[in-house]
């Protein structure tokens, strides 16, 4: 990451009216960015992304991880909704909630206000 030099950065000019989002808004999007938070969940997503549906032992095989690290990186993913997961016997199979992602790209959008 290239660090700004405070010299170059335009946010410090005073005299603008800066409206903050409403606590809903900001409370949605620190949930659904929280969920991406840490790298093995950011590969999680892109994994369930390019695959229809995917079974937790096929994570697990793509991951550097154990297994009990991914099932909980997974169930943080379940937990703010951006990943769902759906029992198929003794596995469980997951992929994206397409609505949620839809919801953070909007939100994500609306950071550079109006």
């Amino acid at each position: 990451m290239v660090p700004i030099k405070p010299e170059t950065q335009e946010c410090c000019i005073t005299g603008e009216n800066l409206a903050l989002p409403d606590v809903a808004w900001a409370a949605d999007l620190a949930k659904l960015t929280w969920a991406l938070a840490h790298p093995a969940r950011v590969r999680i997503v892109r994994l369930l992304l390019n695959r229809k549906s995917c079974i937790c032992g096929e994570i697990v095989a793509e991951m550097p991880l154990a297994q009990s690290t991914v099932s909980q990186h997974l169930k943080i993913l379940k937990d703010t909704g951006l990943v769902q997961g759906e029992i198929d016997g003794p596995r469980v199979c997951y992929c994206i909630n397409k609505a949620a992602l839809a919801q953070l790209k909007k939100l994500i959008a609306g950071l550079k206000g109006n």
